[in-house]
């Protein structure tokens, strides 16, 4: 245990300050850079605006249930390890957090030798991870359907342009996803990209957590703290969900956007911030408008551009790719061995609805690689067992563009020997891919 290894930031959320002292001291001598929380608030402050490697989580910090939280913290922080720990040894327990979107679960009391065993396999996953799929784990593969693709063309377009961007769009759609991957192709990659729940700030917290405030500003304010637009100076500003800011927020919020300046809370000094905006909201930002609920200029302000983020359902060709793709990494991640899905699982994938969208699609195939016995994913793996859908023509064909798809990628584009693999002719083939809208 003498290595000193590769895991840069780790935080540590417990309820016992003693375990939290305990971990903090003992990671620290093999060259993490660790630190602590005790409640709630602070682990939601810290995964907002620092960038965490890892969390080791308490299951139940504060004596609150964190299922949800575990879901919540998943879907801010993605590329985050999250390592549950809880005094509860069942077995459901354990398989709910994975669920969930933890990586891992460890009973207490654990010791350092145990947290460092753990840290080493997600490592180890993750470099067979990134060796597997050649591309960082939040962003989604090349999009096959024309919505999507028209998209990625507009993003390429803006990526390095101070355009404020508004992305609408039903909820799991990939928003946060494609806030990410604009920031990390931009020239602000380098700088940072801070994550702000609109709807899970309090209305009378805002000012304070988007602008910071001055020591003794309020009971309580101890000592000077940053807020979320000096913390991403530089880099990219997040504001999901930005439909449920509060009225009383917004004209401020205003003034930042036009003069990028603002006053931290209880101080008349002048801070100046150069951020990206980018902004999310599943909300009918019009209708909003309309009814009085948000402010017209604001809204203009925020979406110089405005990307509709379309629903699963009606990216059909984009399905099977993100299956595959969301099942390499949760198998690496994992360390379960499968080889794919069945043909009727395939099938009812393709004819389900997804109404909870990519986020859906993603915990369904975690869950498949979890409870999976087979090397094949079946369709009472995904949980999708009500489905029937083999005698949609539609599907058919999806399948068949599919089919195809992964052929030419095995034969390194060989149209030749993807033809005889197919079993017809290179003129038939062509013709087919023609059809299919396959290049």
């Amino acid at each position: 245990m003498g290595e000193t290894l590769t895991m840069k930031r780790i935080l540590v959320a417990d309820h016992s300050e003693i375990a939290n002292r305990m971990f903090c001291a003992g990671l620290s001598k093999y060259g993490f850079s660790v630190s602590a929380v005790s409640t709630t608030e602070e682990l939601i402050h810290k995964c907002t605006t620092e960038e965490i490697d890892m969390l080791l989580l308490d299951l139940y910090l504060e004596q609150t249930s964190q299922m949800d939280q575990i879901h919540y913290l998943r879907e801010l922080c993605p590329e985050m390890y999250l390592i549950v720990m809880s005094d509860e040894p069942d077995i459901s327990s354990a398989v709910q957090t994975m669920k969930n979107g933890a990586d891992d679960f460890i009973e207490k009391p654990c010791d350092l030798d145990t947290i460092l065993k753990k840290i080493r396999e997600l490592l180890k996953n993750e470099r067979e991870l990134k060796k597997e799929t050649k591309q960082p784990a939040d962003e989604i593969l090349p999009a096959a359907d024309r919505a999507v693709q028209k998209i990625e063309e507009v993003v390429a377009k803006v990526k390095d342009y101070p355009t404020t961007i508004l992305i609408t769009g039903e909820s799991g759609t990939g928003k946060t996803m494609l806030a990410k991957r604009i920031h990390k192709t931009s020239v602000r990659k380098d700088r940072p990209f801070v994550h702000v729940n609109c709807s899970a700030i309090p209305a009378e917290l805002f000012e304070s957590e988007l602008f910071g405030y001055e020591k003794g500003a309020f009971t309580g304010a101890v000592a000077d703290r940053k807020g979320h637009f000096e913390t991403a100076n530089g880099g990219t500003l997040f504001l999901d969900e930005v439909g449920n800011m509060p009225y009383s927020m917004q004209i401020l919020l205003l003034r930042v956007l036009q003069e990028k300046e603002f006053n931290p809370v209880g101080s008349d000094k002048v801070k100046h911030t150069d951020v990206r905006i980018i902004s999310a909201t599943n909300e009918d930002m019009k209708k909003a408008v309309e009814e009085g609920c948000f402010r017209e200029d604001l809204y203009y302000r925020l979406a110089e551009l405005e990307i509709v983020q379309p629903p699963l359902k009606d990216c059909k060709d984009d399905i099977l790719p993100l299956a595959e793709f969301f099942r390499r990494e949760h198998s690496c991640r994992i360390r379960v061995k499968n080889e794919g899905f069945t043909e009727e699982a395939k099938a009812c994938m393709l004819g389900y609805d997804w109404p909870g969208n990519v986020r859906e699609l993603n915990a369904k195939i975690k869950r498949a690689v979890i409870v999976a016995d087979n090397v094949l994913l079946d369709v009472c793996d995904l949980g999708l067992d009500n489905v029937d859908c083999s005698d949609n023509p539609d599907i058919r064909i999806i399948q068949e563009k599919e089919k195809i798809r992964n052929l030419l990628e095995k034969n390194h584009g060989n149209v030749s020997k993807t033809a005889v693999e197919f079993g017809c002719s290179r003129t038939a083939l062509y013709k087919k891919m023609k059809k299919l809208g396959l290049k």
